[in-house]
């Protein structure tokens, strides 16, 4: 696969599964939406998150972008990364992220609900009224024994 046709593979797809180093017990991963800015892949996670945390840390992680169809197929990817921490740039990535997630874009109508959201958690977003009221409980990470 020459670079243009992984560029090509991580730009027709939606969601991945975005690993990184965790301070003990190994590596973690989740499944995330993103959106391509150019070349570069972008992921809204929020502050308290082990995501921004780990990155914060170490901003060497891997995604395993998925091609969400049988049989299954993927692209690994390698990749540096930061945490923008900008409120409106957060919006605007939060904006298009819900948009990939409800598979249309998010009207401008709900853009303030989406500004509250980047300070608190956000839940899946199916549509544009999905985004009243949304809230998220931070995951669990647990040992297997």
């Amino acid at each position: 696969m020459t670079a243009e046709e992984r560029r090509e593979f991580v730009r027709a797809h939606r969601t991945c599964v975005f690993g990184y180093g965790r301070r003990h017990d190994g590596p973690s991963m989740t499944i995330v939406y993103y959106v391509m800015d150019g070349d570069d892949i972008l992921v809204s996670t929020m502050a308290e998150r082990g995501k921004a945390k780990a990155v914060m840390r170490n901003p060497k992680v891997s995604l395993c972008v998925l091609d969400e169809k049988w049989p299954p197929t993927y692209l690994q990817v390698y990749c540096d990364t930061s945490v923008e921490t900008e409120v409106e740039a957060a919006t605007d990535l939060m904006m298009r992220i819900a948009g990939v997630m409800a598979g249309q874009p998010m009207p401008d109508s709900v853009r303030g609900q989406v500004r509250q959201g980047a300070v608190a958690e956000p839940r899946h977003v199916y549509s544009a009224k999905d985004i009243e009221g949304l809230t998220h409980s931070l995951g669990q990470r647990l040992p297997w024994k």
